[in-house]
């Protein structure tokens, strides 16, 4: 989708259209979590500190998060995802895989297909969708985001080559700004530099990923769309306006973040046996306690006894605190029977 909260924003509030607009906290420990294609002109982006924005921006309008409404808009896209094909991974409320070899209707071309599905999710949702098509995974989701917003790119076997030789390392799915700098350092800028190096180079600079790396160079991607794919983990965190130091305030703090978490578990049918609690400082250093139960977590309840656990133990935090984070993980299979136990913890 593009520009997604802020467009579900602007069109439900017709007077925001066609202005800067940003979702998220605008105060100084704020983020940007989505920014209109009217902000992005001057430069903000989604994860940038809500004071930076508004310096690029200073008309930059911000507006609170509304993940209700979010998730029915995407609630509605998947329904329209549906009547094509049932191979369809998410990877996020507004973004998915979706493979059309077999498709329930919309004619034997992607191209057609893809924009068929546009159309359908415009006049379901009043917002618009960008499609990448091509042959594997990779190149799919390079292409979706290369004409946004409103896009339609297709990348064919016999473009790849060509393709991947003038992309900029960055817009590689899966080089994140870390690896790109390291990248560039090695002189590897673009995807014909990267082809030029041998696995056995790319595994000894940034190790078993090379290998993956020596392979989407040449366009190899053999990945397949998986549905209902498994969640490593279902987590929430906050970034505080004013540094914490009382730890009853903390867990004051963390109470929403537990029934956020335990909501979406719920909605994942998911049972979550570890819990992590994030903690980052001041000065951005991060730490994390965990603990893993004989059985999952039951409850908000539940999991609020555990993280005043974590945050005593071994030691209350002993610097101010500017965000705080809680996670579960290592979920059990369906059907397993489910009891909070607190032995072993």
């Amino acid at each position: 989708m593009d520009a997604f909260y802020a467009s579900v924003e602007q069109r439900d509030n017709p007077e925001l259209r066609g202005l800067p607009v940003a979702v998220g906290g605008g105060g100084h420990r704020g983020v940007v979590m989505a920014a209109s294609y009217e902000a992005r002109k001057f430069g903000v982006r989604s994860a940038m500190p809500g004071f930076k924005a508004r310096r690029l921006c200073p008309e930059l309008i911000f507006v609170k998060t509304r993940f209700d409404a979010y998730k029915m808009a995407s609630r509605q896209i998947r329904e329209v995802f549906q009547g094509y094909t049932d191979l369809i991974e998410p990877l996020s409320l507004d973004e998915a895989f979706l493979d059309v070899t077999t498709p329930r209707r919309g004619g034997p071309i992607a191209t057609e297909i893809a924009a068929a599905i546009k159309a359908d999710i415009k006049e379901a949702t009043d917002l618009t969708a960008s499609a990448g098509v091509s042959f594997n995974k990779f190149l799919a989701k390079i292409a979706s985001d290369l004409e946004k917003p409103d896009g339609l790119t297709v990348i064919r076997p016999d473009q790849a080559e060509a393709f991947i030789a003038k992309l900029q390392i960055e817009r590689f799915f899966g080089v994140g700004p870390v690896t790109a700098r390291k990248m560039k350092a090695a002189g590897i800028h673009t995807g014909q530099d990267l082809r030029d190096r041998s696995e056995a180079e790319l595994v000894r600079l940034f190790g078993k990923v090379g290998r993956h790396y020596h392979r989407i160079a040449r366009g190899v991607d053999e990945r397949e769309v998986k549905p209902d794919r498994p969640y490593k983990s279902i987590g929430a965190e906050t970034t505080f306006d004013v540094d914490l130091t009382d730890t009853a305030i903390m867990l004051e703090r963390l109470r929403p973040l537990a029934e956020r978490v335990v909501e979406r578990a719920a909605k994942a049918n998911a049972h979550g046996r570890t819990v992590t609690l994030k903690i980052k400082y001041r000065d951005f250093s991060v730490t994390t306690r965990q603990r893993t139960l004989d059985q999952p977590v039951g409850g908000a309840d539940q999991l609020m006894s555990l993280a005043a656990r974590l945050i005593d133990q071994p030691t209350p935090p002993e610097f101010p605190v500017r965000l705080l984070g809680l996670s579960l993980s290592s979920f059990e299979p369906p059907g397993e029977d489910r009891q909070l136990t607190f032995e072993n913890f």
